[in-house]
């Protein structure tokens, strides 16, 4: 559904011709794999090995690397859209990086950049009254932390402007409630399991489009557990 959700925002975006589309950090390959039977052309760029075997076992083509200027320059083409999911927040120098994305999108294309939102409203509250620590802050797995404004901003002051953002579910939620998953992994999978079962039954009922309407409103207001921004390169 997820994957739906944002192959359906590509192609409103895009015209019918424009369907190829490189995913960084393509992990086993399923986004791939999920544009690959709606009839895009699909490339992947993932280090590690087994992900990579993976995705080749499915019949994608993935180029086993990081990507960094070299591999840009070796890719020799562009691309109609650049996906990339839990990838920037690893990044050292994320507006770099973002340099060798703009290079590989064709004028016009569309970025869709996905990352944890941290320091958002929700935490605020849990650190403020619930005396939670800041248990998203994970050095030296993630060296950047984003929200919805500073991605925005990184964005344009790389050569893409906003198209649109949506959340995802403000799966802290459950923490303002009283389910304490940190640190209990039974807790988290119960409020993981009762997220999707949410997103499923609104999904059933022919509401995904309520769904998504609610992220929409909830990333203006700074909420929910990640950061999804579709942006244009600039011509």
């Amino acid at each position: 559904m997820v994957y739906g959700d944002r192959y359906d925002t590509f192609e409103k975006l895009m015209p019918p011709e424009r369907r190829r589309i490189l995913d960084i950090g393509s992990g086993p390959g399923l986004f791939l794999k999920h544009g690959s039977d709606r009839g895009w052309s699909v490339l992947g760029i993932e280090p590690s090995t087994q992900a990579a075997r993976h995705s080749r076992e499915m019949g994608l083509e993935v180029i086993e690397e990081f990507l960094c200027e070299e591999t840009a320059a070796q890719i020799g083409q562009q691309f109609d859209v650049i996906h990339m999911s839990a990838v920037l927040e690893h990044i050292p120098e994320p507006g770099k990086f973002l340099g060798y994305i703009h290079s590989l999108l064709k004028p016009e294309g569309v970025l869709c950049v996905v990352v944890p939102n941290d320091y958002s409203p929700f935490q605020h509250a849990l650190r403020t009254v619930c005396d939670f620590q800041p248990w998203w802050v994970a050095p030296p797995h993630h060296v950047n932390f984003f929200d919805f404004d500073s991605l925005a901003l990184l964005l344009e002051r790389t050569g893409f402007e906003l198209e649109s953002k949506e959340a995802t579910f403000p799966i802290d939620l459950f923490l303002l409630m009283g389910d304490n998953y940190v640190g209990n992994d039974s807790m988290g999978r119960a409020c993981h399991a009762k997220r999707k079962q949410f997103e499923m039954n609104l999904e059933a009922a022919g509401l995904n489009s309520v769904k998504r309407d609610l992220y929409k409103s909830f990333a203006q207001l700074n909420i929910g557990r990640e950061v999804c921004i579709y942006a244009r390169r600039k011509s």
